[in-house]
């Protein structure tokens, strides 16, 4: 399949990024949680699959080169340890595991967001944990969305319950992905 970029010229896609909805090829792979830094992660992992079906909540799946990755889509990351405990290869891995070293993940909010144009949703809010998405009352009964990334740990529960896919994740180093 092919597409259109905007200087008109035609490129080739793959169906993995079809699938994902990556047509221009920039979506990020999230790597599990407590996973190496990604030099040491590709080194280390077997691709043995073994974290896959040990995560609870079925957010890891088989990502580029067979490498695992996190998909969000549909749930958010527990923290429970089910995969860094099935990590034999040590690819994942942390001396005192927390949601707060699991990674650098954290979320933010784009323009998209349904309650920025004065619809009520409040979803994000209510999915997460740790109540680093706020709403600010406003005149007129608005409500605003207020992020405190301090608080965000990057579990992700927001993603996949944002009806106009408003939320991103991005890195602590980055502003976003």
């Amino acid at each position: 399949m092919t597409i259109s970029n905007p200087d008109n010229e035609t490129q080739a896609i793959s169906r993995r990024q079809l699938l994902r909805g990556d047509m221009a090829g920039r979506k990020p792979e999230f790597r599990p949680p407590w996973a190496l830094p990604e030099a040491a992660f590709i080194e280390r992992c077997t691709r043995c699959d073994a974290c896959i079906p040990a995560c609870l909540e079925g957010i890891l799946t088989r990502g580029s080169g067979g490498f695992p990755r996190t998909d969000f889509s549909a749930a958010g990351c527990t923290f429970c340890m089910a995969c860094l405990e099935a990590c034999k290869p040590g690819a994942l891995h942390a001396d005192e595991p927390t949601a707060e070293n699991a990674w650098s993940l954290r979320a933010e909010v784009s323009g998209d967001c349904l309650s920025a144009r004065g619809v009520v949703c409040r979803a994000c809010g209510d999915s997460c944990e740790t109540r680093a998405i706020r709403f600010r009352l406003q005149t007129g009964g608005r409500a605003i969305i207020d992020l405190d990334r301090a608080l965000c740990n990057g579990c992700g529960a927001c993603l996949s319950v944002c009806p106009t896919q408003a939320i991103v994740l991005g890195t602590l180093q980055e502003e976003s992905i």
